[in-house]
């Protein structure tokens, strides 16, 4: 199947001997790390945005996990998504996907974002960064983070050689 952004995403569910489909289960991850995201990527605009597209995809958000002036350059400093990919191993919610506003907002180190997604996918949980329009459902979903994640960790080094020769 071919997931776009009108997709209405749905999981079978035995029941007795036919099967029914169930809304998924959804957590909605939002981050900001400093003053000048809140412009435009602030928490509200990203929660907005996320709570709209689940409802648009028929999804029922079962948790929301936010890190307010968090680094994405690894996990370790980031409270809520820890606990979040916690809640992911534990099952307590059923969870199906995670939602973010963009794969930035997921991580900007390379293996900390691939390595993230592959934990939650080994509990059965896709990722959806809804303004770059990624499914990690299929193949070329998988492919697109890849290619994105890595382009994020050059963005990040040309980046600080920037703050590097402008002395900041």
């Amino acid at each position: 199947m071919i997931y776009n952004r009108n997709t209405i995403l749905t999981k079978p569910k035995k029941v007795g001997r036919k099967m029914a489909k169930r809304k998924l289960n959804c957590y909605i991850y939002t981050r900001v790390s400093t003053e000048l995201q809140l412009d435009g990527y602030s928490l509200e605009a990203q929660k907005e945005r996320l709570r709209k597209e689940a409802s648009h995809r028929g999804m029922r958000i079962v948790g929301e996990y936010s890190d307010e002036g968090k680094s994405g350059k690894n996990v370790a400093g980031r409270p809520e998504f820890r606990k979040m990919l916690a809640d992911i191993k534990s099952g307590k919610d059923n969870v199906d996907y995670v939602l973010v506003f963009k794969l930035s907002r997921f991580g900007r180190n390379t293996a900390d974002t691939l390595n993230s997604l592959q934990y939650m996918e080994d509990y059965g949980v896709n990722l959806l960064c809804v303004e770059d329009n990624i499914d990690s459902a299929g193949a070329s979903g998988k492919l697109m983070i890849s290619v994105l994640a890595a382009r994020e960790k050059q963005y990040q080094r040309a980046d600080n050689g920037w703050k590097t020769a402008k002395g900041t």
